[in-house]
């Protein structure tokens, strides 16, 4: 049946599982049963097509044997055939009656489980009072075991108490030795320390003695010295020698060490391209050398990440200026830093990043503005503009090869 077939009153129940629509809405539709013929005559329909020949027996009046008692009452109530409610009734009594055969049947057999129950608890009763006597036996004999074993244990404390009173009393009497024998050391050690006294106080006089003995030998070579350096300035005077202000190697045409300059090297019968190059350079007294260090890694390793770029620069960079002793500082470009790098520069070299908004190129012209005038200042990088900025300055530019050069040549 759909939803709008349904009387009103059991419409709200037509979602519900079986067992809570018989739960909730028994009275409802025992309710609609009664009241409503029509929804009777459904139900009675569909009954009659479930058991047509019970069905049948009903309408001719007689109430088959076999047939279940609550299901003639069932059927007899909705289909309502001439002497319908007799039926109903002689059903009702011989379901009751079926019941209470049922009923007795059920009591006789649950009768029977419990004598057989109380035969069974019973036996258990004995078997558990035999268990309980044995266990009471066997606890009886264990309390005198304990008992037995608590007397001894008495026993052994009192020769235990008595050994610690033999052991108090000789822990004092060696405590009396120990003091004894500690009077003893303290008398030998006062009678040792004041022999020491004694030893460095002969000690210090015979180094008093050696001392004044090297005095007399000291004076006497002193003022043998002073003999003769009186003699000498004496005869500066008398010969009115005036202070030498010159010396042979001053004569000689050449290049001195703090004269020379990056400039000087350039001179010299190299190449740009020859390492050899670089290491003049770095010979010259207190060279600094500036490295722009982006554009020597991605010269000589542009397919490595940044990280390991600066990473194989900066350790061939500590090599050689271990070797050369040279003052070296390596600058990257830190517009390109997506995050602070964490970098513990290597021994020897000095690793600058440029500041936000500024250039490594930049920061490398205000590195060499710094220097003092004179200095010797090598800059490697093959930019142009770079390069022609350092040299106005003073500095020396080398091409970021030559650097790569002479790395692997270490």
């Amino acid at each position: 049946m759909t939803v709008s077939e349904l009387p009103a009153s059991l419409r709200q129940y037509a979602r519900f599982t079986p067992s809570r629509r018989a739960r909730f809405g028994g009275n409802a539709m025992a309710a609609a049963l009664e009241s409503d013929a029509v929804f009777r005559g459904r139900i009675a329909d569909h009954q009659r097509e479930e058991f047509p020949a019970l069905a049948e027996a009903l309408n001719a009046g007689a109430l088959p044997p076999a047939a279940d008692p609550v299901d003639v009452a069932a059927l007899a109530y909705l289909l309502r055939p001439p002497g319908w409610g007799e039926l109903v009734e002689a059903a009702g009594g011989e379901a009751e009656r079926a019941e209470a055969e049922r009923a007795g049947e059920e009591a006789a057999r649950e009768a029977a489980r419990l004598r057989e129950e109380l035969t069974q608890a019973q036996s258990a009763a004995r078997d558990e009072t035999v268990r309980v006597k044995a266990d009471l036996e066997a606890a009886r004999k264990e309390n005198d075991a304990l008992h037995r074993k608590l007397r001894s244990a008495l026993s052994d404390v009192k020769r235990g108490e008595a050994a610690v009173r033999k052991a108090h009393a000789e822990s004092e009497e060696l405590r009396g030795r120990l003091a004894h024998h500690r009077t003893a050391a303290d008398s030998e050690a006062r009678r040792l320390r004041t022999r020491a006294e004694e030893a460095e106080a002969a000690l210090e006089a015979g180094r008093r003695a050696v001392r004044e003995g090297r005095s007399v030998e000291d004076m006497r070579v002193r003022l043998l010295l002073d003999t003769v350096l009186d003699a000498a300035q004496g005869l500066r005077r008398e010969l009115a020698l005036p202070p030498t202000s010159q010396h042979p190697a001053d004569l000689v045409d050449a290049v001195e060490p703090g004269r020379m300059t990056p400039g000087d090297i350039a001179q010299r019968a190299l190449t740009e391209q020859d390492p050899a190059l670089l290491d003049q350079l770095l010979a010259l007294p207190q060279v600094h050398l500036l490295i722009d260090g982006y554009n020597v890694t991605k010269t000589g390793y542009p397919s490595l990440p940044l990280e390991k770029q600066r990473l194989r620069l900066l350790g061939g960079l500590s090599m050689l200026a271990a070797q050369s002793g040279a003052e070296v500082t390596c600058v990257f470009d830190g517009a390109e830093l997506a995050v602070p790098v964490l970098l513990a520069p290597p021994r020897g070299v000095r690793v600058l990043f440029s500041k936000s908004g500024q250039t490594a190129d930049e920061l490398i012209r205000r590195l060499v503005r710094a220097e003092p005038k004179g200095r010797p200042v090598v800059v490697v990088s093959t930019d142009r503009e770079v390069a022609d900025g350092v040299a106005a300055a003073g500095a020396r530019p080398v091409p970021s090869s030559l650097l790569l050069k002479r790395l692997g040549r270490t």
